[in-house]
């Protein structure tokens, strides 16, 4: 377990860090205005900055870390953890800038450090690691994508922050699915070996689950500020990772009153803290207004 955990705040570290950079390409590519270029546009700008591929090669590692924590433990364990991506942000944003965090930062970053502390320690809380269902997987993947469509269309009739807020809530689910589906792969890698899961639809289903959502991901950067995306994308991920674990797994979900009462607790804090954090001032200055 606590493997897993190091290698899940590394992760999220190496995740805040590459959001950084891809944040700055992506506010670069749209000339710090309204996200006015076209997707496929959007992502050929970006291809071709420097500053981007930077990002992506931190994405890289990042991900390279979490499937390691997603082997090493549970998706109801490792991604919560991915919330300390927002402590993150602001700790580099003023790294970047000389700034010191503000009260609303530390009492943000205290209230999602509590809530991990108490969905951890709390025993039953975390789902625990189990067998994946692939019926319940089709399952929620068909509740998953109507959703998913229904945010990107609603995405595409506003501007701004809201966008920018249903674009990251759309790459946070995807972003789920991806966990889920990295577990069943690396699994097959470790279990059946290269070729066997060549054959085997979980590692395509990885493949497209992820490149969408780091398509979305660049829109939502483009669109408006980074604390509006990361919290979305914030909030989102470990929520819905949280429900796949219960849902996708055969395993028993919380059940006994000290765990459902650490579970709905270590949910306040972890949304009180997320609020606090996303109006960091910090953040919204980590970067440029224009190239």
């Amino acid at each position: 377990m606590a493997w897993s955990i190091g290698f899940g705040l590394f992760a999220a570290f190496l995740f805040a860090a590459a959001a950084a950079l891809q944040y700055r390409a992506a506010r670069r590519a749209v000339h710090g205005g309204s996200d006015a270029v076209a997707a496929a546009g959007l992502i050929r700008k970006l291809l071709h900055d420097p500053l981007w591929l930077a990002g992506w090669g931190v994405n890289l590692a990042g991900f390279m870390s979490q499937a390691v924590a997603l082997h090493l433990g549970s998706t109801g364990l490792v991604q919560p953890l991915l919330v300390s991506q927002l402590v993150f942000t602001i700790l580099l944003a003023c790294a970047g800038t000389g700034c010191v965090p503000a009260r609303m930062d530390l009492l943000g970053g205290t209230a999602v450090s509590a809530g991990l502390a108490v969905l951890f320690t709390v025993p039953g809380a975390v789902p625990p690691a189990g067998e994946p269902s692939r019926p319940r997987l089709f399952v929620a993947a068909l509740l998953l994508a109507p959703l998913v469509l229904v945010l990107v269309r609603g995405a595409a009739l506003r501007k701004g922050t809201v966008r920018a807020v249903l674009l990251g809530t759309c790459a946070g689910l995807l972003f789920a699915c991806s966990a889920v589906l990295i577990k069943l792969t690396t699994a097959d890698l470790v279990d059946r070996g290269v070729a066997a899961t060549a054959v085997d639809w979980p590692g395509y289903a990885l493949a497209g689950t992820t490149l969408l959502g780091l398509v979305l991901e660049q829109r939502a950067f483009a669109a408006g500020s980074l604390p509006a995306a990361m919290t979305a994308m914030t909030m989102t991920n470990p929520a819905a990772s949280y429900l796949l674990a219960v849902l996708a797994f055969h395993t028993r979900p919380p059940h006994s009153a000290p765990a459902f009462a650490a579970v709905s607790v270590s949910a306040v804090l972890l949304t009180a803290g997320i609020v606090a954090m996303s109006r960091s001032a910090a953040a919204a200055r980590h970067a440029p207004s224009g190239s």
